[in-house]
């Protein structure tokens, strides 16, 4: 909830579909990945968002638990605190 007004427009749109167990970003680097690529892979879902794409994310989910990929972000428990997005970060904000 903290977060909330810390959001772009464009990153707000991750808020278009009712969250989950697991997601696009989950799977795609988890902790792992910066701010910017796991907004940009939120709102990419929420564009393409089907059936068959969330049975993708449930089967590959498995695989990203079981082999323990993508948990920590370098440096960090899990993953930085997202401080918000400036204006020179552009729609996707910062690190």
């Amino acid at each position: 909830m903290e977060y909330l007004p810390r959001y772009s427009p464009e990153q707000a749109r991750r808020h278009d579909v009712l969250p989950g167990i697991t997601g696009w970003a989950q799977i795609n680097g988890r902790n792992a990945i910066p701010w910017k690529q796991k907004f940009a892979l939120d709102v990419w879902y929420v564009d393409h968002w089907s059936p068959w794409l969330d049975l993708r994310i449930l089967l590959l989910t498995v695989v990203r638990v079981v082999r323990r990929d993508g948990i920590t972000s370098p440096g960090h428990a899990t993953m930085p605190e997202f401080t918000g997005t400036s204006a020179l970060d552009g729609p996707w904000g910062g690190e």
